[in-house]
Parts: structure tokens; C-alpha cells; sequence
């Protein structure tokens, strides 16, 4: 028996570190695989170490071309950027399961000469039978029948036409790690017997494909959910195989992140709005407040802060920091910490930005003039402060790129009876300045309504502010009229008062 971690465990530090990220290409990325990968990432870039990116795609009826482009796309957006892999190459390759089936021929002919994996005919029918006659409950599975078959017995059960599976001999032991997240793991001797590696068919199982392209491209850490920690004593046991028969020459450490809860203490569903990327990305999430926020899904920066740079994680983040308990998405936190990062941009960034999702609102065409430019330039600090999401902005700065405004059907009804009166007094005013700047409007406006018709300011202003923009929400009023100009500032004062009149 044994329940010491393996003496042959790694212990790369620094430049020796290499991480891997290695998808499924199935459905839509979603926000837990984005913050395997960003942990990743920010365990290599810590470490000045390397980041692989593989794709797991040997299963043609799930994966596809759409999806993987996807990961693509996810990744290049939010600058996770990798060493080797797909898309970039690198010495290990190819990058793709699919095209190594050559190499895991190579690395089970050595297994088998080594005698560490062996042929299994036994089908699930009589490993049950065998277990009911020996008092073995069923659930315990395999019972490691066929490791010592005679020549001639392999020979009868071929001449029935049956097909072998491989499968590992597994030691009779303790198997002991320690979790870079968790600690020190032990999983008791007879926690699992002999496993397939193999199918009948030649088919390679993921939990032998998986260790190997991780011993052939040198990865020295694997950073992955909790719910893949089961297999871990598989692979460790696989790992010790491979050394001997000297596919490798260390077994890797492994640090297994929490789950993301949705509702309640269920794990967050791939089919929750909130675990789409894509739809948080269209939501108006930048880059830097999203990768923040998933950050935060298992660890901290500090116990007082939750806002900070990418570049203050790299700095930060280490593995060994990552809380092992279930982290919850709170999607108005992710919101909140999104909004602090959108002021952290530039303004000529921030207004840039902007652009896709004006684009998307109708706001602006596909190919903006100069002038609408100019105006999103000057229109942006407007709002900067007060949006949390890009993708309000077409609410927010639409009403300034167009002449058919629309209006929030209960922003008018709760306007007051005396509102016809008020744009008519406000458009009497402006109508009569030579200076249409925002000094000079705010000064009109609050003599001619405030001084004048005796209103308190906020029944004042919320007639003019409708007609300018539609909302009863909107940027600054008097700047606002000051980028509409002034024809087109009165127009939108009278066409609301004739709306009210009628």
C-alpha cells in the first residue's frame, strides 16, 4: 500500500510551466469553460510560462466546424491569447484529436510490449453474472476477469467473433495527490478496478487520449473543474504506465476549480442566459469587466476589491489562491464590475465601443459618416458614467442620429397638463438665442420656466427632455440640446407639444 503523492510528480516552476486549454468543440462557450481558460492563462502568463490550446474533437456527432470558430472568436475577443496550438502551431502537434490517432497507435503499441494494458473480451452481461455468483455488488463493475487469460481463451472468445477492449492494470494501492486547489487527495485501493482505454471497436476512450496528448506536449500543470476530479486517480495511474514505458518522464500536478452555481446550489446550466458568452458579449459586457468578473468565480485579489486591471491578475493570480468552494454567478455583480471598467476606458476607446452597438440598435449604419462620428465623440462622456452595459447606448445616444424619434409610450402619459405650455415657453426661449451652447440654453430654459412659469426644476425640465430624446431618462439635458443643435432642438419641442395638443 502507498499514501504518499508520487515522487515523480513535477515540479516545473517559472518558464518550465505549460498549461493547457483543451475544448470540446460542441455548443456555444459558455462562462465556465471561459474561466478555465482565463485561469489558464493567467497561471502561464504568471508564471512566464506557456500556454497550449487543443482541441478534443473525436466525437463527430457532437463537434463542429461552427463551434469551434466560436472559441475562436470568444477567445480573440476577450484576449486570451495562447503559445501553441491551433490557428498558431507549435512543436507537439497536430493540435486536433482527430488528426493524432497515429500517435495514440504509437503510444498503445508501447504500453502493450510493456504489458501494462492488456485485452478484456468480457461483455457487461457476464461481468454482472460473475459479480452476482462471487457476492460482488454490481455497481462495483469490472472484477479484472480477464487479466489473466490463457493464449487459447483470447483464441476461442476471437473465433466467437469477439473484439477485444485495452484496458490499464490498475495497482492494488492508495493512490495519493496533492490538489494545488484542495490539497492532499487520497483515493483508497479498490476505488476502481482495471479501466478501458480502448474500445472494441479501436476507438480511443477520452481518458486515455486526454493523459497522452498532456504527456507529449510536456504539460506540467492541469487546471480544470471539480467536476473532472474523479478521473484524476485514472490518469495518475495512466501516468505512472506512461513513464515506464518511457512516453514520459513526470506525472503532473493537478488543481481542480470550483463550480459556478446558478439558482439556488444547482451547478450554472450550459443552457442559462447567464452562462452564454456570447449573449453577455451582445448584453454590452467590454472584455476587461467580463474577464474581471469571472476572475472573481473562485478567487480575489484582495479581501476589499473586487475591481482591477488584467494586468493586476496576471500579477496576482496564482492556483494555489483559488477557493475550493462552489463560486455563485451574480449577474448584477457582473453588471456592477463592468460599468466600473467601462469608466476606466478612454474616451476615444470608450466612444469607439460604442460603435457596434449603436450599429445594432439602428442608430448607425453599417459605415458611419465622419459627422456622425464626430457627434458620437462628443456625445460619449455624456453617458460614460452612467451606463453599465454597452448595449444601452441605443436608449441612451440613440435619439441624437436620427429625425423619426420614438417615443416611451409612458414617458408621455405621465407628463403634467401644463406640459404644451412648457415646450412652447422652452422653444420661445431657445429660439431666441444667438449662442446655442449648453451655458446659454441651461440660462433660457431656467428663466423662461423656472423664473418664469414658477416650476420647480424637475417638472420644468421633463416636458423638454422627453421631446428631445423620447425617454424620460436621458443624458444631460442642456448638452444634450447643445449636440441636437438648434433647429433641430425647437422642432422636437414642437412636435411633442402639437403630439399633446392633438
Amino acid at each position: 500500500m502507498s499514501s504518499a503523492p508520487d515522487p515523480r510528480t513535477t515540479t516545473a516552476t517559472g518558464s518550465d510551466v505549460r498549461v493547457r486549454f483543451s475544448p470540446s468543440p460542441t455548443g456555444t462557450p459558455h462562462v465556465g469553460l471561459i474561466r478555465t481558460a482565463l485561469f489558464n492563462w493567467g497561471f502561464a502568463r504568471h508564471h512566464g510560462g506557456k500556454l497550449i490550446f487543443r482541441i478534443e474533437d473525436t466525437d463527430a456527432n457532437r463537434d463542429s466546424q461552427e463551434s469551434y470558430d466560436q472559441l475562436i472568436d470568444a477567445l480573440t475577443w476577450l484576449g486570451i491569447d495562447w503559445d501553441e496550438g491551433v490557428e498558431v502551431g507549435g512543436p507537439h502537434g497536430p493540435y486536433r484529436q482527430s488528426e493524432r490517432h497515429d500517435v495514440y497507435r504509437d503510444v498503445l503499441a508501447q504500453l502493450v510490449e510493456k504489458g501494462l494494458v492488456y485485452e478484456s473480451f468480457s461483455t457487461a452481461e457476464e461481468i454482472d453474472a460473475r459479480n452476482e455468483a462471487n457476492g460482488r455488488a454490481k455497481q462495483q463493475g469490472y472484477d479484472n476477469y480477464d487479466r489473466d487469460l490463457t493464449d487459447e481463451q483470447k483464441a476461442a472468445f476471437r473465433a466467437e467473433g469477439r473484439q477485444p477492449a485495452l484496458r490499464l492494470k490498475v495497482p492494488d494501492e492508495d493512490i495519493t495527490y496533492v490538489d494545488l486547489v484542495r490539497g492532499e487527495v487520497t483515493f483508497p485501493a479498490g476505488s476502481f478496478t482495471d479501466f478501458v482505454i480502448v474500445r472494441p471497436n479501436g476507438i480511443p476512450l477520452y481518458t486515455f487520449v486526454n493523459p497522452v496528448d498532456d504527456a507529449l506536449m510536456g504539460v506540467t500543470h492541469v487546471l480544470r473543474g471539480e467536476d473532472l476530479m474523479p478521473s484524476t486517480p485514472r490518469q495518475i495511474v495512466l501516468y505512472r504506465a506512461l513513464i515506464e514505458a518511457g512516453v514520459t518522464s513526470f506525472i503532473p500536478r493537478f488543481g481542480h476549480m470550483p463550480l459556478v452555481l446558478g439558482d439556488g446550489n444547482k451547478k450554472l446550466s450550459k443552457r442559462d442566459p447567464r452562462a452564454d458568452l456570447f449573449l453577455q458579449r451582445e448584453k454590452g459586457f467590454v472584455r476587461e469587466g467580463l474577464l474581471n468578473y469571472l476572475s472573481l468565480l473562485g478567487w480575489s485579489i484582495a479581501a476589499d476589491r473586487d475591481v482591477f486591471t488584467l494586468d493586476e491578475f496576471v500579477a496576482a493570480f496564482d492556483i494555489a489562491d483559488v477557493n475550493p468552494n462552489p463560486a455563485r454567478f451574480d449577474q448584477k455583480k457582473a453588471e456592477s464590475i463592468n460599468g466600473d471598467h467601462i469608466r476606466l476606458l478612454d474616451a476615444d476607446e470608450f466612444a469607439l465601443r460604442l460603435v457596434p452597438y449603436l450599429q445594432a440598435s439602428g442608430a448607425l449604419g453599417e459605415s458611419p459618416t465622419d459627422e456622425q462620428l464626430a457627434l458620437l465623440k462628443a456625445a460619449a462622456p455624456l453617458v460614460k458614467e452612467r451606463m453599465q452595459l454597452l448595449g444601452e447606448a441605443g436608449g441612451m445616444l440613440g435619439f441624437l442620429f436620427t429625425d423619426e424619434l420614438e417615443y416611451e409610450e409612458e414617458a408621455v402619459t405621465k407628463l403634467s397638463d401644463d406640459a404644451p405650455a412648457v415646450l412652447a415657453a422652452s422653444a420661445e426661449a431657445l429660439r431666441a438665442l444667438d449662442s446655442f451652447d449648453t451655458e446659454s440654453i441651461q440660462a433660457a430654459l431656467s428663466a423662461a420656466l423656472i423664473d418664469g412659469l414658477g416650476l420647480k426644476p424637475r417638472v420644468a425640465y421633463a416636458s423638454p427632455r422627453v421631446a428631445i430624446s423620447g425617454r424620460r431618462v436621458s443624458p444631460p439635458l442642456f448638452e444634450s440640446m447643445e449636440l441636437l443643435g438648434k433647429e433641430r432642438t425647437i422642432a422636437r419641442l414642437e412636435a411633442l407639444k402639437e403630439r399633446l395638443s392633438a
